[in-house]
Protein backbone atom coordinates (compact mmCIF):
# COMPACT_ATOMS: atom_id res chain seq x y z
CA UNK A 1 0.00 0.00 0.00
CA UNK A 2 1.62 3.58 -1.01
CA UNK A 3 2.23 5.15 1.94
CA UNK A 4 0.49 8.47 2.90
CA UNK A 5 2.88 10.56 5.77
CA UNK A 6 1.10 13.48 7.42
CA UNK A 7 1.97 15.95 5.25
CA UNK A 8 0.48 13.94 2.11
CA UNK A 9 -2.78 13.40 4.41
CA UNK A 10 -2.87 16.58 5.13
CA UNK A 11 -2.89 17.60 1.20
CA UNK A 12 -5.55 15.36 0.36
CA UNK A 13 -9.22 16.74 -0.46
CA UNK A 14 -11.65 15.95 1.86
CA UNK A 15 -13.82 14.76 -0.95
CA UNK A 16 -11.58 11.55 -1.19
CA UNK A 17 -12.02 10.27 1.90
CA UNK A 18 -14.96 7.97 2.79
CA UNK A 19 -15.93 9.68 5.92
CA UNK A 20 -15.05 13.28 7.66
CA UNK A 21 -15.98 13.84 11.48
CA UNK A 22 -17.46 17.09 12.53
CA UNK A 23 -13.67 18.02 13.27
CA UNK A 24 -13.04 18.11 9.97
CA UNK A 25 -10.82 15.14 9.99
CA UNK A 26 -10.34 11.98 7.02
CA UNK A 27 -11.27 8.85 7.47
CA UNK A 28 -10.82 6.13 5.31
CA UNK A 29 -9.21 7.34 2.54
CA UNK A 30 -9.56 6.34 -1.66
CA UNK A 31 -7.17 7.95 -3.60
CA UNK A 32 -5.57 4.41 -4.87
CA UNK A 33 -6.49 0.70 -4.90
CA UNK A 34 -4.64 -0.47 -2.13
CA UNK A 35 -6.49 2.13 -0.38
CA UNK A 36 -9.80 0.94 -0.84
CA UNK A 37 -9.63 -2.33 0.12
CA UNK A 38 -8.17 -1.66 3.08
CA UNK A 39 -11.13 0.70 3.62
CA UNK A 40 -13.01 -1.70 2.45
CA UNK A 41 -11.93 -4.16 5.07
CA UNK A 42 -11.92 -1.38 8.47
CA UNK A 43 -15.34 0.18 7.37
CA UNK A 44 -16.84 -1.81 10.05
CA UNK A 45 -14.31 -0.81 12.25
CA UNK A 46 -14.81 2.47 12.39
CA UNK A 47 -16.57 4.71 14.92
CA UNK A 48 -19.11 7.26 12.91
CA UNK A 49 -21.33 10.15 14.36
CA UNK A 50 -24.55 8.47 12.77
CA UNK A 51 -25.86 5.37 10.99
CA UNK A 52 -26.34 7.71 7.80
CA UNK A 53 -23.08 8.82 8.08
CA UNK A 54 -21.84 5.41 7.85
CA UNK A 55 -24.16 4.32 5.20
CA UNK A 56 -22.98 7.55 3.38
CA UNK A 57 -19.19 6.22 3.70
CA UNK A 58 -20.23 2.53 2.67
CA UNK A 59 -21.69 4.21 -0.53
CA UNK A 60 -18.58 5.83 -1.26
CA UNK A 61 -16.31 3.06 -0.83
CA UNK A 62 -18.37 0.59 -2.71
CA UNK A 63 -18.31 3.41 -6.01
CA UNK A 64 -14.92 3.86 -5.56
CA UNK A 65 -14.31 0.23 -5.35
CA UNK A 66 -16.19 0.13 -8.82
CA UNK A 67 -14.05 3.26 -10.23
CA UNK A 68 -10.86 1.27 -9.22
CA UNK A 69 -12.71 -2.43 -10.78
CA UNK A 70 -12.38 -4.23 -6.90
CA UNK A 71 -15.07 -6.94 -7.07
CA UNK A 72 -17.49 -7.01 -4.04
CA UNK A 73 -18.44 -9.96 -3.09
CA UNK A 74 -22.22 -10.72 -1.54
CA UNK A 75 -21.20 -12.00 1.75
CA UNK A 76 -18.65 -8.49 2.00
CA UNK A 77 -19.85 -6.77 4.88
CA UNK A 78 -19.95 -3.54 2.32
CA UNK A 79 -21.96 -5.43 0.32
CA UNK A 80 -25.07 -4.76 1.98
CA UNK A 81 -26.66 -1.86 3.87
CA UNK A 82 -25.72 -0.34 7.61
CA UNK A 83 -28.32 -1.86 10.11
CA UNK A 84 -26.78 0.29 13.32
CA UNK A 85 -23.61 1.58 14.44
CA UNK A 86 -22.28 -0.80 16.44
CA UNK A 87 -19.91 -3.60 15.15
CA UNK A 88 -21.71 -6.45 13.43
CA UNK A 89 -19.31 -8.83 14.77
CA UNK A 90 -16.92 -8.66 17.67
CA UNK A 91 -14.37 -11.05 19.09
CA UNK A 92 -17.51 -12.72 21.54
CA UNK A 93 -19.47 -13.41 18.47
CA UNK A 94 -22.41 -11.85 16.57
CA UNK A 95 -23.25 -8.34 18.44
CA UNK A 96 -21.16 -8.52 21.44
CA UNK A 97 -22.13 -12.71 22.74
CA UNK A 98 -24.97 -13.48 24.24
CA UNK A 99 -25.31 -11.48 27.72
CA UNK A 100 -25.56 -13.26 31.32
CA UNK A 101 -27.21 -12.18 34.33
CA UNK A 102 -26.10 -13.51 37.55
CA UNK A 103 -28.03 -13.51 40.59
CA UNK A 104 -26.35 -10.85 43.57
CA UNK A 105 -27.53 -13.58 46.30
CA UNK A 106 -28.33 -16.77 46.37
CA UNK A 107 -31.81 -17.97 45.56
CA UNK A 108 -34.17 -21.13 45.85
CA UNK A 109 -35.98 -22.65 43.38
CA UNK A 110 -39.63 -21.14 44.48
CA UNK A 111 -37.86 -17.79 44.15
CA UNK A 112 -36.36 -18.18 40.70
CA UNK A 113 -39.62 -19.82 39.66
CA UNK A 114 -41.52 -16.63 41.06
CA UNK A 115 -39.20 -14.54 39.11
CA UNK A 116 -39.57 -16.69 35.60
CA UNK A 117 -43.38 -15.94 36.30
CA UNK A 118 -43.41 -12.55 36.88
CA UNK A 119 -41.09 -11.97 33.57
CA UNK A 120 -43.54 -13.48 31.68
CA UNK A 121 -46.57 -11.38 33.20
CA UNK A 122 -44.86 -8.25 32.13
CA UNK A 123 -43.74 -9.47 29.06
CA UNK A 124 -47.39 -10.58 28.38
CA UNK A 125 -48.70 -6.88 29.73
CA UNK A 126 -46.47 -5.00 27.30
CA UNK A 127 -47.16 -7.19 24.37
CA UNK A 128 -51.02 -6.77 24.92
CA UNK A 129 -50.16 -2.49 24.62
Amino acid sequence: MAELDTEDREKLDKRTFAYVDKNGEGHLPLNDESHVRNAMARWNQTEFESESAKEAARRKIAAAAKRHGIEIGPDDKIAKPTGGLRAATTKRGPRGGKKTVRAKRPTSTRQRTAARRNVKKAQAARHRR
